[in-house]
């Protein structure tokens, strides 16, 4: 099975989902379902059926993250220096076009939130970013087209 890298932090944040699942969700939803069996007929119990549904859910996402914990590298981005980008490095980029400044840092796949400028370093910007350095220009192509970036800053933090 191939490792897929990931910070310390992402790394402790699944760990910390899986131990919230295990040990508070799926109590809760075994007692939603005891309580639901109480009401009679199960077979019109709206509550007992939508019980086992966040049951099964919950148990894939269970399955999901200890396949995660268990494929994934930590990888303490802290321990790298220089300007070349790699995985865990936090890039100011500007486009070449617009002017606009984006401050990206390139986590694993399990950890990466558009909304909050961390991308996965399986994403076509972050492929088009690793290996090069402060002051490289990179193509990169979106569904809006080709955008030009210029590399402005990295930081490993």
């Amino acid at each position: 099975m191939d490792k897929f890298p990931i910070t310390p932090a992402g790394f402790k944040a699944l760990e910390e989902e899986l131990k919230m699942r295990k040990t508070i969700k799926r109590p809760e939803i075994v007692d939603a379902i005891a309580e639901a069996r109480e009401h009679g007929d199960l077979k019109e119990n709206a509550e007992y059926h939508a019980a086992r549904e966040q049951q099964g859910m919950n148990e894939a996402r269970i399955k999901d993250l200890e396949q995660a914990i268990g494929a994934s590298q930590v990888i303490d981005p802290k321990t790298f220096s220089g300007n070349a980008i790699k995985f865990g490095a936090t890039v100011k980029i500007v486009d070449e076009e617009t002017d606009e400044e984006k401050t990206l840092k390139i986590v694993g796949q399990y950890e990466s939130n558009a909304d909050k400028g961390m991308i996965a370093i399986t994403s076509p910007i972050a492929k088009a970013l690793i290996g090069k350095a402060t002051g490289d220009s990179v193509k990169v192509t979106t569904p809006r087209g080709q955008v030009d970036y210029e590399i402005l800053d990295v930081k490993y933090v």
